[in-house]
């Protein structure tokens, strides 16, 4: 079975929900079904052929037959010819209740948003299966909501007449005074799949949307396969590296689904593409996005542990040139349907669309804003989204952009339309944080430049945003969010990684006020790393016990808990923690109340969840002084202290690998 970055894989293949599983659901039905053929046509997912041969066999008393039908022509890419399938499947008694839920979906999609109501409500009245009233009760509300939509807005849409044709045309992305783009337009032979002919890429000269058709042509055959489907693509700023989706060759040695690949242009040309290393072996990774400056990845992705079909993830850049920290973008921008298509303006919104948010059919643009620490998701409405399905938003700029529909009205299947949002109240701020790395010049106070360092920014609840790497002066840029706390952490080998508190909270600018169409906000925030020089004794400050006792007093915590953050910031070190008293007791009483003190200390810490194997207790009373002959309470007080050292360290670069299921697994 050959899998493919079609674009109807990322719409329909994977539109099942987590809790059903409907290839098992057809073998069951193989004793049902007269004609074996189509039913292996199906299980192969060859599922426009099997709706063609189930086509030839059903009767409008087979509610099964017509169940596989419905099916076949929604992970087909055809939801709307589904509708009756669907309908005839209900009225036989279907006894798989979902077949109301894509009933529900292929009315939408056929704009009838009234029968699709009307079938909502019968559903929620006679219902048994709760995962679908769920489903269900959530269209519903959606329809209900629809009729307040304005059937215009300030989004003005055109479609781009001189590059589509009667073939599928999507996924645009421009890069350097080029359009790439998918077209099944130059093959004959067809992926059985959709009955349609396989993708590849194409680039054309354009100015906007100005196109310079007879430039038009074909990537180089090392990018596209005959017989294998191309996907969507994405470029670096300066477009020298493009990322793209591929599928398999179908052969037995061959990756099972849709994979990520990256080829740098060098000489004139392409490189052969290289899988890039975010691929999992049993998942569909495709849809990808570069951020501007290169450093994040966005990319969707139907790997184990999403919330449902696929999900929108991101990952970052590391020096090596590497992707690490692959995170799910979480349950407000995912769904238990399919996510696809990320794509970011400059001023951080994310587009991206989705057939489970609340849209009017098929998949629908979404844009998510953050503020405040929290993520919005808004439906810009008609004309940028449709009945159809409407994705691959590329943007030009912050108002202007190209996206796809298979909307009426196109020349064919996909069409390729340009937009502009013309909002006169539409104003863009940019918050950016901008820092460098310092660290203590030899003994002295004095601070200098500390160059490649990994500084990474974390919101409040620790989750990382991005990473980054500093030039050789030290310097570092974010993008922050307006009313927001965040974490910024320093780490470099042989350095104590170090973190620092950053806000925005108070310091927005109000838009209304604002007269510059975009307006930038820079603040500064330096971090300061301290050389780790092994069993090298570090002050802790106001580590204070009552009088002849080693219980942890509130104030004490207080200073202990910054402790813990430096053990659980820097995993690759342990450290002996030391306590010291002044010498006004006997030697003996002073060493057992030191060493009290110093276990009651590390009991603290290990109690926070530091590995104990980490941490050594150790007193030694008086044998340490700074100050002998101590004569006022001041300067036994610096004789009575707590200290830790390095004893151990052993730097790890974080190097997540691409290819491991186990990763994704255990995280």
């Amino acid at each position: 079975m050959e899998n493919t970055d079609k674009r109807f894989v990322a719409k329909n293949l994977l539109k099942m929900i987590n809790y059903y599983n409907f290839l098992a659901f057809a073998i069951v039905l193989s004793s049902c079904v007269s004609n074996k053929s189509a039913l292996k046509s199906f299980n192969s997912a060859e599922y426009n052929v099997a709706a063609e041969k189930f086509k030839k066999v059903v009767k409008d008393n087979d509610p099964k037959t017509n169940f596989l039908i419905a099916e076949a022509f929604r992970k087909s890419n055809q939801i709307w010819d589904a509708e009756k399938y669907y309908f005839q499947s209900i009225k036989e008694g279907i006894d798989n209740e979902l077949a109301y839920y894509y009933l529900i979906i292929s009315l939408k999609a056929n704009n009838k948003y009234d029968a699709a109501d009307s079938i909502a409500k019968k559903y929620l009245q006679i219902g048994s299966d709760e995962n679908v009233i769920n489903l269900i009760n959530k269209e519903s509300i959606y329809i209900e909501n629809l009729k307040k939509y304005p059937d215009t807005s300030y989004y003005k849409v055109k479609n781009l007449n001189a590059i589509n044709t009667t073939f599928a045309d999507y996924a645009p992305s421009y890069s350097k005074g080029k359009l790439y783009f998918v077209s099944n337009r130059s093959t004959e032979k067809l992926y059985k799949g959709t009955g349609t002919p396989f993708t590849d890429l194409f680039e054309v000269i354009t100015k906007g949307a100005n196109v310079e058709i007879e430039s038009l042509k074909k990537l180089g055959e090392n990018i596209n396969s005959e017989q294998v489907n191309e996907g969507s693509i994405t470029f670096s700023d300066d477009g020298m590296y493009m990322i793209f989706a591929k599928g398999n060759d179908g052969k037995s040695s061959g990756r099972n689904n849709v994979d990520l690949y990256f080829s740098r242009y060098r000489r004139g040309g392409w490189s052969n593409p290289r899988l890039l290393n975010v691929n999992t072996s049993r998942s569909w990774d495709s849809t990808p996005f570069l951020s501007k400056d290169g450093k994040t990845l966005y990319f969707a992705s139907n790997r184990a542990k999403g919330y449902g079909g696929t999900d929108i993830y991101k990952a970052n850049l590391n020096r090596r040139g590497r992707w690490i920290n692959i995170q799910n973008m979480g349950p407000v921008i995912n769904t238990p349907g399919n996510e696809v298509f990320p794509s970011v303006t400059e001023d951080g919104r994310l587009y991206f669309s989705s057939d489970n948010h609340e849209g009017f059919g098929g998949l629908d643009i979404f844009v998510a804003t953050r503020r405040a620490g929290e993520i919005e998701i808004s439906n810009p409405g008609k004309p940028l989204n449709s009945t159809g399905d409407d994705f691959g938003v590329n943007p030009f700029n912050p108002t202007r952009g190209f996206f796809t529909s298979n909307r009426t009205g196109g020349k064919g299947d996909d069409d390729i339309y340009t937009f502009v949002n013309d909002d006169p109240n539409l104003k863009i701020v940019n918050y950016i944080l901008k820092g460098s790395t310092l660290t203590p010049r030899d003994e002295s106070n004095d601070l200098e430049i500390l160059g490649n360092s990994v500084v990474k920014l974390l919101d409040k609840n620790e989750n990382i945003i991005e990473e980054t790497f500093t030039d050789n002066d030290g310097n570092f840029q974010f993008k922050v969010y307006s009313e927001e706390d965040y974490i910024l952490i320093g780490e470099k080998e042989n350095y104590f990684n170090t973190r620092g508190d950053f806000s925005t909270i108070g310091k927005s600018l109000d838009k209304s006020k604002l007269k510059e169409f975009i307006t930038d906000v820079e603040f500064e925030k330096n971090l300061v790393l301290d050389k780790i020089i092994m069993n090298k004794s570090i002050v802790l400050d106001n580590i204070y016990y009552d009088l002849n006792k080693s219980e942890i007093r509130p104030d004490a915590a207080i200073e202990l808990d910054k402790l813990v953050i430096i053990m659980r910031d820097n995993p690759s070190i342990s450290i002996e923690l030391s306590s010291h008293t002044d010498d006004r007791s006997s030697v003996d009483y002073n060493q057992d109340l030191s060493q009290r003190r110093a276990e009651s200390a590390v009991v603290y810490i290990i109690d926070k969840g530091i590995n104990e194997n980490r941490i050594t207790a150790r007193g030694y009373g008086e044998s340490q002084l700074l100050i002998t002959n101590a004569k006022n309470e001041e300067e036994h007080q610096i004789n009575r202290r707590t200290e830790f050292k390095v004893t151990s360290y052993e730097f790890v670069e974080r190097d997540e690998p691409g290819d491991d299921e186990r990763f994704f697994n255990n995280n």
